[in-house]
């Protein structure tokens, strides 16, 4: 892994769409939404706050949930993936 996300930041790979519905239709690429879900691959050290370093409540691994809109986008070996600050973050899944 060449990147490493600084501070409170995290690098996520988004989770593949499914190409089928439960039904049992194929869905196109042009009406595929974006996956709102995603990969934690690295993590930053923490925010700092009044001197204090603060660590991360998510950890490489983890699959989260993330805001349509949020995050920059960025290649990493030819793959896609978003940095997130950790307050973009919406939720963890277990």
């Amino acid at each position: 892994m060449n990147v490493r996300p600084l501070q409170d930041r995290i690098l996520v790979r988004r989770v593949e769409e499914q190409e089928k519905t439960k039904g049992g239709l194929i869905i196109p690429d042009s009406a595929k939404e974006r996956p709102l879900e995603g990969k934690v691959i690295a993590v930053g050290s923490g925010k700092r706050e009044d001197g204090k370093l603060i660590p991360l409540d998510v950890k490489a691994g983890d699959r989260i949930l993330f805001g349509k809109y949020t995050g920059t986008e960025i290649k990493v070996e030819g793959v896609e993936h978003i940095i997130l600050r950790e307050d973009e973050i919406l939720g963890i899944i277990e």
